[in-house]
């Protein structure tokens, strides 16, 4: 019989009771498959994701360890409804289960076509697509890098169409996987590196079809930063017409096939040949044409009567400087006799108004000798003043004895 220090049942520590249910739960549920919205997503420094999974009425925590994340192609993001398969692990430190997610699967998409959009929209934000930084090629490339593999049909079928084209293009095959985890860094690296390739002025990117997965190496982030880094112009031709991938959009030119961008790259000669000769014959037309108008002209210059009778123009120009010489000469009499009569009229009109005129009618003109001051009053002299007295024709000096005036007489 239990005593009233003694409980009634033994009580399990919380440990106890923790490493109990932590049993239960990890062994019923090995492995369970979960749908839910992710919220609370956030990366730690050691890689690992902490995100929560929830619906309208309850939540579980879950993880996905930094090897599983590495191999996600998709990004995860609050609001994002996947579903995450694991099995659930009862962290005893606080008493928290929570779901161990090794797969993920975005809901209502698949995961490589929800990491396409993914990237598009970032690359898109980036301005990696817009079409004012699209660069042309030259339409006689010096020399043309493939960068493919070297033993696929692509490879071939691009090597044909072109020196069909054009047999004098210059090739040079730069090899790199297309497929598989090796062959995104590859196809960048070759990217990066092809403009130290001498005489290089267009690049061929790509590869033949396949499905998504085996296309996905084109998809990814750091060969749509090659490919818009290369400082040469860069065709993508990846896969068949109805395939796009993120180099096509990223790129300076899409080729819906392989064989389009052989075709794309160089001119067919038969075209090149065919437009020289129309050249040829519509220069060879715009010299006759400018030879028999420059003969016209030539024939019609001799014709003139400068270069025929070359002397006839010479004496017309002589009779009209003989011409000018008698109007000139006309011309200057009348204008002398002009100011010869404008000048006795002036002349007279002065006499009228010169002193000499009025000392002819009986008067005349006296100014001191010592200052040259003329005389106008008999208060300006005084006795013994010498004094000069003009008259019309001749002036008398004589000297002042008596200075009456007016007042005086």
């Amino acid at each position: 019989m239990a005593t009233e220090s003694e409980p009634a049942v033994k009580a399990l520590t919380v440990s106890q009771l923790t490493a109990k249910l932590k049993g239960v739960m990890e062994n019923t549920f090995r492995f369970v498959w979960v749908s839910g919205e992710i919220s609370n997503c956030k990366q730690a420094g050691s890689g690992h994701v902490y995100f929560t999974l929830k619906d309208e009425g309850a939540q579980i925590a879950a993880i996905l360890w930094r090897s599983a994340a590495q191999r996600l192609r998709f990004q995860l993001k609050d609001g994002l409804k996947v579903l995450a398969a694991g099995p659930i692990q009862l962290y005893e430190t606080r008493g928290q289960y929570q779901l161990i997610a090794e797969q993920l699967e975005p809901q209502g998409v698949g995961a490589l076509e929800l990491a396409f959009r993914q990237l598009q929209q970032k690359l898109e934000a980036e301005g990696l697509f817009h079409p004012d930084r699209k660069r042309p090629w030259p339409v006689f490339p010096r020399r043309i890098a493939l960068i493919t593999s070297p033993s696929g049909a692509a490879v071939r079928d691009m090597l044909q169409v072109i020196t069909r084209r054009w047999p004098r293009a210059n090739i040079i095959v730069v090899p790199v996987p297309v497929q598989g985890a090796e062959a995104a860094p590859q196809i960048a690296a070759a990217l990066r590196s092809v403009h130290l390739i001498p005489d290089v002025d267009v690049v061929i990117c790509g590869r033949g079809g396949g499905s998504l997965e085996d296309l996905w190496a084109f998809n990814e982030e750091v060969v749509a930063r090659a490919i818009f880094e290369c400082q040469i112009p860069v065709i993508s031709a990846v896969g068949h017409e109805i395939d796009l991938t993120i180099a096509d959009l990223v790129a300076d030119k899409r080729a819906l096939t392989p064989s389009e961008a052989a075709e794309l790259v160089v001119p067919l000669e038969t075209d090149v040949r065919m437009l020289l000769e129309q050249i040829r014959q519509r220069l060879t037309s715009a010299l006759q044409y400018r030879a028999q108008h420059a003969r016209f002209q030539v024939e019609r210059l001799a014709q003139h009567p400068c270069l025929s009778r070359p002397l006839d123009r010479i004496r017309e120009l002589e009779a009209e400087v003989d011409d000018l010489e008698e109007r000139l000469g006309r011309a200057m009499r009348r204008r002398l006799e002009l100011s010869r009569q404008q000048l006795g009229t002036i002349s007279a009109s002065l006499n009228a108004l010169s002193p000499l005129a009025v000392l002819d009618r009986g008067y005349s003109l006296t100014k001191r000798l010592d200052d040259g001051d003329l005389i106008r009053d008999v208060s300006a002299l005084k006795t013994g003043d010498r004094i000069s007295t003009l008259f019309s024709h001749g002036s008398v000096t004589s000297e002042v004895l008596e200075v009456e005036s007016d007042d005086d007489l």
